[in-house]
């Protein structure tokens, strides 16, 4: 039987941090991984932000509007089965992380190429995805000199089925 084209394609992994409840004593973070990013404008202002309708993530994004798209490293392939395979309902996920905090609250994951710092715009159906439209704040290179992690080492890897 023959392979979907999509299966062709090798996406960049992505963690999508959050936070909500900055106004409570317990504010709420949480992480997950994405593997659908994509720049919506040429000077890389606005990206769109697949979340699965299902996440706890997308409980949390859509209540602050905050995120930060964390660009993982080939080193994190860890927290793909950790950010991607447990839901942060039921555990912190973020738990023995390296993480800081931006200055929103909102953390971000100090051992990857980088982040970009996102305030949703809007959102919209699309699946069992929704798209979130995002306005880029600021992006961040923490370790210029390591490899982004790719939908093909994963595969390769057998972290993921494909």
């Amino acid at each position: 039987m023959p392979r979907k084209l999509l299966k062709y394609k090798n996406y960049d992994i992505q963690a999508v941090t959050t936070v909500a409840g900055l106004d409570s004593a317990t504010p709420r973070r949480n992480a997950n991984i994405v593997a659908w990013v994509m720049a919506t404008d040429m000077g890389g202002h606005v990206l769109a932000v697949a979340l699965y309708k299902v996440d706890y993530t997308i409980e949390l994004v859509r209540e602050s509007g905050l995120l930060n798209v964390n660009l993982l490293a080939t080193d994190q392939i860890n927290l793909v089965r950790k950010f991607g395979q447990q839901s942060g309902r039921e555990r912190d996920k973020l738990k023995r992380v390296p993480l800081q905090l931006d200055e929103r609250g909102c953390p971000y994951l100090t051992e990857a190429v980088g982040y970009a710092q996102c305030r949703v715009l809007h959102s919209t159906d699309a699946g069992d995805h929704e798209l979130f439209i995002c306005q880029v704040e600021k992006q961040v290179v923490l370790n210029p000199d390591k490899s982004v992690l790719t939908y093909a080492l994963l595969r390769e890897k057998k972290v993921i089925r494909g």
